[in-house]
């Protein structure tokens, strides 16, 4: 019975097959033509009896094995690597199938090769998931045959196999190196002029010329009888909240993910450098409640936690309360904190609504508001209309603008969008 779960026919083998059968018709008209058939189909069933018995004499024979992380990062490119060792004594043509979770509706997955006797190949391929979770992959099947291909063998490695796709921690090293180089000025973070003092003392030393005469410690001058100044450093330990709204307009999706995706994957980005530059990080995500809190903090396991935290969060087609954000907020932050709140609208009027709500946040805190931006509505407001159902897109596209625009949201102007 493993015989015949083992044992295919390859494409080759059915051409062979119906040469002969058609020579065995004509065959009937053509006497000559019937004797050559008759030998073809002899010498045929040999060689693929023969075929057969070398390719199933051995057990083990090929060794195959699917090399991947244990996790997978959520909108960036994912490379498998699939490691295929020949022991045969000749040389065999490979066909790789690796069943790929379901979520990427490929059906066409095929990978075909030669690999020498006694020589160990690498395969590569990549995935590009575009949303979080559990992703099961199936067996990794390898169809082997010799340079005859007339008959394969089927061998399963890697039964199943599940891995977990988490936020784009591939973006998140990307910019924690650039954070430990001090290069993030390439991507639009500045350095500026601070003036004044920071609030976090760090000693008191001797006064040199050109300290500020404004931080003359006197007692301390008193005491060693010569000027001492204060040290200040700038203040550390600072509280950053990610808040993420998982509501109704967060399931809008872009480029196959959901803003909720982009969002989750920026305020991971945010925390890590957050935590490099000795600052504390939290999660807040809500929708019609708040769903989790994770209070800010800084040390070797907080990373994990918000991986953790926002691994599962899935948006729902309820509306945002803000109004119940806003007094867990007052809760459970007590400490004044720069709050990143990633949200959307889509009219000018359910921004208004919620304008009393930002307004007692930012009473405490320092509140960012962060939008999205739809791309794909600009390229269709400044894309020329080639046809009917373009002009209804088009005409449809500036009336949902026109909405957006007298919330003073977005790049252009009322006036601007009129002209155009």
């Amino acid at each position: 019975m493993k015989f015949l779960k083992e044992f295919y026919l390859t494409p080759r083998f059915l051409l062979i097959t119906a040469i002969i059968v058609l020579l065995f018709f004509f065959g009937y008209f053509f006497d000559p033509l019937f004797f050559i058939a008759k030998i073809l189909l002899i010498s045929f069933i040999t060689v693929v009896f023969v075929e057969t018995l070398i390719l199933f004499s051995t057990k083990k024979n090929i060794f195959a094995k699917r090399i991947l992380s244990e996790r997978l990062s959520n909108g960036d490119d994912n490379e498998i690597k699939i490691i295929l060792t020949n022991n045969y004594s000749f040389d065999v043509n490979l066909k790789i199938i690796d069943e790929l979770p379901f979520i990427f509706q490929i059906r066409d997955f095929e990978i075909s090769s030669k690999v020498e006797s006694g020589k160990t190949k690498i395969f590569s391929y990549v995935i590009h998931p575009v949303k979080r979770g559990e992703y099961q992959f199936g067996a990794l099947n390898v169809f082997v045959s010799t340079i005859l291909n007339i008959v394969s063998r089927r061998l399963k490695f890697e039964q199943s196999k599940s891995v977990k796709v988490y936020p784009s921690y591939i973006q998140m090293r990307k910019y924690q190196i650039m954070a430990i180089a001090d290069r993030l000025m390439e991507v639009g973070v500045k350095k500026v002029r601070r003036i004044g003092h920071s609030m976090e003392f760090e000693q008191i030393k001797e006064y040199v010329r050109g300290d500020d005469y404004r931080t003359i410690n006197w007692k301390a001058t008193a005491r060693k009888r010569q000027l001492m100044v204060n040290h200040y450093i700038d203040e550390r330990a600072q509280q950053i909240y990610s808040i993420i709204d998982m509501g109704r307009t967060m399931k809008m999706p872009f480029d196959q993910m959901s803003l909720l995706d982009y969002a989750i994957n920026t305020s991971l980005v945010i925390s890590n450098i957050a935590l490099l530059k000795h600052d504390k990080a939290g999660i807040v995500t809500f929708n019609n409640k708040v769903n989790s809190v994770l209070p800010a903090e800084r040390n070797s396991v907080q990373m994990k936690k918000i991986l953790d935290s926002l691994y599962k969060q899935e948006t729902n087609f309820l509306e945002s309360d803000y109004e119940n954000l806003a007094g867990v907020v007052r809760e459970k932050i007590k400490q004044r904190s720069l709050l990143l709140l990633f949200t959307n609208f889509e009219t000018a009027n359910s921004l208004k609504r919620q304008i009393p709500y930002f307004k007692s946040l930012s009473r405490s805190h320092l509140l960012i508001v962060i939008f999205f931006f739809n791309v794909g509505l600009d390229e269709l407001l400044y894309n020329k209309a080639k046809s009917l159902d373009e002009i209804y897109h088009k005409t449809i596209a500036e009336k949902f603008a026109y909405e957006n625009l007298k919330s003073d949201i977005g790049h252009k102007n009322k006036d601007n969008l009129t002209d155009k």
